[in-house]
Parts: structure tokens; sequence; C-alpha cells
């Protein structure tokens, strides 16, 4: 009988290493250290050593691990101090232990209180249709807007997390990933922690798109030595010419990160082999703070001496700093091989801003350099979003995260009232938006604006420089139509909260209109028909179809076409009822049953399950057997399958991780799904009939739709076709890539 022994642990040896990360910790933060602070993160790593004692991670390591090397982060990659240190060792322990906010209160005090506060995930019941991870988001986000460091905590302890990914199941990387990158890296880079960022955009990369990730970091492995011999020649006669100046300066090639390469080779859909800008030339100097700006200019006039500036690409963030603080003069230049360059220049003080962002400002606090200001404001547009989201309606957190979402990786527009006093909003701000920054009675009322004194609608797109006066009127009432043009959250907040008014009386009448119609068709009005009947019609919530009932937009004799669809599903014989399980554990607890006992119990078969489990192909993003696939348990359409590289997955992870399923294709070679490609290359005679000849004499594949474009000698065209697999169409693809004439096939949705 073979007896799988556990895992020898050596207690000693871990306790030794847990002190060497204990004191690990003590050393990067002795600069920062006075009077009592040795002792309080003692306190606080004794209290965190004795909570989490019995505790590990899924990797196996003791669970202390992690706090400590959270609170490491938060020292040496955020800047932070003692205060941030001890609450960084405790983050975990209320949400995992029996210790609570008042125990940590008494021990550290109300701040560090406040912070794990902030950190601490809401437990208990959601009601269906909400969030449960954008409710704890915006729990979090109201103690930013009181201290700042619950949001830099919560980027460390998100750092280490997805450093150490290797260990969680696939599906859990996945749903990580995902919110990592849909709040999380748009959140550093919104308060100019552009390193942790970087890394946090390559770690998705890395677990979600992983042999992208690979074939990138291979790639750029292998041009190292060419790009390095580059950047040596570019910089040569810089080197000269800033010594001549007597400046100390540090200048050096940074390749882009492999997302933003990704994110390249994507958008401008071209191999790796002609993205030019795969790296950027920094230049640091170290000057007094009050010779910065001539220093810079100096500099950059060194660099136009030598090479070429596109008058496009010129970025003067040191005169107007970003919202986020970072300073820095961008140019591009055309070097002498005909490559574009991006050259960086900024000084030692704008180059720890822009590695550690909000935190670095501090230190130079004394200073005017307008980087406390600008996050202030920030902050503070935060805090007004907080304050007038609506905390009642069911998807109040999820539209909350959405226009949060927007104002992250935004870029900002100067613009100026009549009076010169200077407004910055998020490019694509209108006039309207700026209206509602100035006041929101004066956003309600307003009807036009003068731009630049002459008259514009209110739908106007604002550019930098522009000086904006608002023209209002008492008669003005805002419209739905407003929301279509404004990009401020703040304008937007502002705007529902003033059309809530006049909505609540289409609730009251649609909810009467559906009350009396239902009594008809003998159909009971509970909270499951109503979540039914929002689905059915497309709405986001149960008020949202009283609204459209109530206006008008959905015919009482409309109902009735959900009475026959209800009557329909329910007729349905030997299928699980998937339409009363709400979330993903419970399916996957059924699943079981029907599988019994085997490894993958616990997974959606596709193929195999058919005849037992209603589910459907996402149409989004039309997967065939082969892709990499999860399943999604909707409000009333029963199971649909997505890719995991579906251009909705991010979002269903991020705000919905609880609603995802493990799902896989088994064999499916009697059906036939639904793909498509893009073909493009040089037109010729004949071109087409070749690629036909290969998809329908020599591969047998059926088409269900070709449309063919030529233009100036260009052609493109796109298949609709049946295939059995992912195999079968990578096969197709190999060969129409080897047709005289053809550039690139490409899969779409």
């Amino acid at each position: 009988m073979n007896v799988t022994a556990e895992p020898y642990i050596d207690l000693e040896q871990e306790r030794r290493e847990i002190l060497k990360r204990y004191r690990r910790l003590l050393r990067a933060a002795k600069p920062l250290l006075q009077d009592n602070d040795a002792k309080l993160i003692k306190k606080a790593f004794n209290t965190s050593a004795e909570a989490h004692k019995n505790m590990r991670r899924r990797s196996g390591e003791p669970y202390i691990y992690h706090p400590l090397a959270v609170a490491q982060i938060a020292v040496e990659e955020v800047g932070l101090g003692t205060t941030s240190i001890v609450a960084a060792l405790l983050h975990d322990v209320v949400e995992d232990t029996d210790m609570t906010i008042p125990d940590i209160d008494r021990l550290f005090g109300p701040k560090v209180a406040k912070i794990i506060d902030g950190l601490t995930k809401i437990s208990g019941y959601f009601e269906y249709g909400t969030s449960q991870q954008a409710e704890n988001f915006r729990k979090m986000l109201l103690t930013l807007s009181d201290d700042v460091r619950v949001i830099l905590i919560k980027l460390a302890d998100r750092l280490h997390n997805m450093r150490t990914l290797d260990s969680m199941p696939r599906d859990k990387q996945l749903k990580i990933a995902s919110e990592t990158i849909y709040i999380y890296a748009p959140l550093a880079h919104r308060l100019g922690l552009y390193a942790i960022k970087s890394e946090l955009e390559d770690l998705y990369l890395k677990y979600v798109e992983p042999e992208a990730y690979k074939d990138i970091a291979r790639k750029l492995r292998e041009t190292k030595a060419a790009r390095d011999r580059f950047i040596a020649r570019f910089i040569e006669p810089l080197e000269e010419d800033l010594r001549s100046t007597n400046i100390k300066f540090v200048i050096k090639g940074r390749p882009k990160s492999i997302y933003s390469i990704w994110n390249k080779l994507n958008k401008q859909k071209k191999p790796f082999e002609e993205i030019y800008d795969l790296f950027a030339v920094r230049i640091v100097l170290d000057v007094p703070q009050e010779e910065e700006k001539s220093a810079c200019w100096r500099a950059y006039s060194i660099v136009t001496d030598h090479y070429k500036p596109n008058p496009d690409r010129l970025k003067d963030w040191i005169s107007t700093p970003r919202t986020n603080g970072y300073e820095s003069l961008h140019t591009t230049v055309m070097s002498k091989t005909g490559q574009w360059v991006e050259v960086q220049i900024r000084t030692e003080r704008m180059n720890e801003i822009a590695e550690k962002g909000y935190a670095a400002h501090w230190k130079y606090k004394g200073s005017e350099t307008g980087t406390a200001a600008g996050i202030d404001v920030w902050i503070s547009q935060v805090r007004d979003m907080l304050e007038t989201t609506t905390q009642g309606e069911k998807t109040g957190a999820i539209e909350f995260l959405d226009d949060f979402r927007s104002n992250l990786y935004s870029e900002e527009v100067f613009v100026f009232t009549p009076k010169g006093d200077l407004k910055v909003l998020q490019r694509g701000a209108t006039a309207l938006d700026f209206a509602f920054e100035i006041h929101t009675q004066v956003g309600a009322r307003c009807m036009a604006a003068k731009v630049n004194n002459i008259l514009v609608p209110l739908s106007h797109v604002l550019h930098n420089g522009d000086q904006v006066e608002v023209i209002t009127s008492n008669k003005q009432k805002p419209s739905e139509d407003w929301l279509r043009f404004v990009v401020t959250s703040k304008a937007k907040t502002k705007i529902k909260d003033l059309l809530k008014e006049e909505k609540k009386r289409y609730i009251t009448d649609g909810r009467d209109i559906v009350a009396k119609k239902m009594k008809i068709l003998r159909v009971e009005v509970n909270n499951e028909t109503l979540n039914q009947l929002r689905a059915f019609f497309g709405s986001k919530t149960v008020n949202d179809f009283y609204y459209r009932v109530g206006k008008g937009h959905i015919e009482p004799n409309e109902l009735k076409r959900f009475k026959i669809d209800k009557d329909a599903k329910e007729n349905r014989q030997n299928k699980l009822n998937t339409d009363k399980i709400q979330d993903g554990k419970t399916f996957e607890k059924e699943l079981k049953k029907i599988h019994g006992d085997r490894a993958d119990a616990d997974m959606l078969l596709i193929g195999e399950d058919m005849d037992k489990i209603d589910y459907t192909l996402a149409k989004c993003c039309n997967p065939i057997s082969g892709d990499d696939v999860f399943g999604f348990v909707t409000i009333n359409e029963g199971i649909k399958i997505h890719r995991v590289s579906c251009p909705n997955a991010v979002e269903l992870m991020s705000n919905h991780g609880n609603r995802i399923i493990k799902a896989k294709w088994t064999s499916q070679r009697d059906l036939a799904f639904l793909a498509g490609l893009r073909i493009t290359g040089t037109d010729r005679v004949g071109l087409v009939n070749d690629v036909t000849r290969i998809i329908s004499n020599e591969l047998h594949i059926n088409m269900r739709s070709v449309t063919i474009d030529s233009k100036d000698g260009i052609f493109e065209g796109i298949i609709k076709l049946y295939v059995h697999d992912t195999g079968h169409l990578e096969t197709l693809v190999h060969k129409l890539e080897r047709v005289n004439g053809v550039f690139e096939v490409v899969r779409f949705d």
C-alpha cells in the first residue's frame, strides 16, 4: 500500500528566514525611523506573526512572508514611512483572524486602524446583481479621500500577489490578473507610480497571454546587443556636449515594457521587427531645484543640435506638470539611421517623483512644484465622486468603478476662465464639462459657451490654451443627451444626480404599468421575475427597466413576449436549471454531482455536457473548439462561454469574479464553429481564386460569406467560415499565409 508522506517542514529554518526578512525590512526603513518607531514596527511584526502563525500561502510558505514583503515594497519601491510599514504588516490581520479594528486602534492608534479598515474587504451577503469586488473598491476609496496610504499599501499588496501568482490555479490567475489590469495598473499610473504600473502590466501579460509575453521577452533579449550599439552611437555626441556644460548627468537607453510593446504590436498590426520605438533615451540632470527648468531646456537644445525633432511630438510637462505630479520634457528626434527615438529630459528630483509618485513629493514639499497640489486636486475630485455616487442603486458601485476608471489613464487639457484662472480637465473635455467644473448650478443651466470669444455648442471639445466663458439660462434643464458628450466624472455624476428626480416619476409610472400587466398575464411579481424582466429587456437595473416602461420605450404589450419566453424555459426537461444558480461555486458543486469522482469534475466540459446543461457560445468573441475559455454565469441567459482573450473578459473577471467557472473543450469533431479571418496583401490577378481554392478544395471548409475590397493595389478580404477547432483554423491560416501576395492573415471575433 502506497502512502504519500507529508512534505517535511524545517520550522527552525523557517523561523530564521522570517527573522532575516524582518531585519532586511528594518535596514530599509532605518533612514526614516524616529524616536519609538523601531519599537512600534517590532510590535506590529510580532502581532502579525502571532496572528498568522498557523497560516500558509498557496505556495506552502509561511503566511507572514506576505505582509513582510508588502511592507518592504511600501518602503523601498513606494517610499512610505513608519505608519505605512505598521499598516502593511497588519493589513490582513482583521480579515483573516479574530482581531478587530477596535483592537488595532487600541494597540496602534486611530491612523493605522483607519488604514486597516480601508484595506479590509466587506464580508457578508450581497444582493444579486451587485458586485462585491466593486463595493470593496468603493469602500477602499472612501478611506483614500482621508488617507492616500490606503491605496499605496493596496498597490504594494497587489504587486506582491502578482509576483507570486505562479502558485495559484489558472482560473484564479486570470481573475486576479484581470482585476489588476482593469483597476490597479491605471491607479498606479494616476498616482505617478510608473515602475509599479509597468510591472503590474507586464505580469498581467505574463499570465493572461503567456505565449505573447515569452515571444516579446525572447525577441528583446535577441536584439539587445544591436540595440545597445545603436544607443551608444546615438548618445556619444550628446555626452560630449553635456560634459562641456559642467552639469552632472546620467544618460542611458531604457527598453519600453513588454506590455507597452505588445500594445503597439496589437494597435499598429506590425511585426516586432517593424516597431522602432522599443526604447527611450533618458537624460537625468543633477542640478539645484531653482536651476531645473533652464538646465532641462539647455539639454533639449543640445539634443536638437544633433538630431532633428518632430515638432508635433514635443511634450513640456516641466512648465505645466501632469496632475499626478509627473514632470519631464519629452521629444522625438530622427536618428542618423532614419529611426525615430524618444528622448526624455528630467532632473534627479523629477525622476524620483516619476518612479515613486505621490510618496516622493513629501521630500520636496517645501518647494512649489505643484506635485502635492495636483494630487490633492485629484483626491478632492475622488471625494466629490464618492459623495455624489448613488448609494441606493444596485449598480451604483459598478457604474462608479467605470466612471472612476475612465479618469485614471486620461491625459489633461489646460484651459482658462475669462479672468485667466487655470483649470485642468481630462483630454476630450467639452464646454459642458468646463461649466460643471466651475459649479454644479452653472453646469445645470449651461446652454452654450464662448471659446476664445466664438459662440460654440455645449458639446464643443476644448483644446490647450482655450479661454472659456459659460452662457447660462434659468430655463435650461439637464437632459440624458448630455451624458453622451461629457467625459469628466464630476460632470457625469452631477448630471445623473440632476436627472434622478425626474427619473423617479417615470419609475413610479413604470412600476404601476408592469404590476397591472403582470396581473393580467397571471405572472407573480417577485424579485426573481423582476430580475428576469430586467435581463429580457436588456436593462442594467430593475429601476432602469421600470423607467423605460414609464417613458414609453417599452410598450405594455411587449411584456407578453416575456411571458411566452418564460413559459418555454420552464418547459425544458432533463437539464440542470441554471436560472437559479447565481455564482460559480454553486455551479461547480452541481457539476460535481453530474460528473462524479473525476479530476475535472468541477469543470464545464463543452460538448460532453450538452444534454445536461444549458450553455451558449458568447457572440462577442465566438469561441471555437481548442480556444482557452471560461464560463460565465449570467443572470437570465444560462452559462455563456467566452474566450480568455475576449474583449469583455477583463471586465467580467474584475467586476464579477464570483460568477466565473472553469471550462474546457471535449471532442467536437462532429461540430463546426463560425470563425472570421481578415486577409490583407497586394492585389494580383487570380489571388481570390487561390485563396478560395485552398479553403474549399484543399481543406473542404464551408464558407458563410466572403467580402473582398481592393484599393490602389492593396486588397483586404473578410471571410467567415466554419471550422472544427483551433488546430483546423491554424492549418488554414498557415496555408493562406503562403499564398503569393498575402501579407497577413488574422482571426477576428
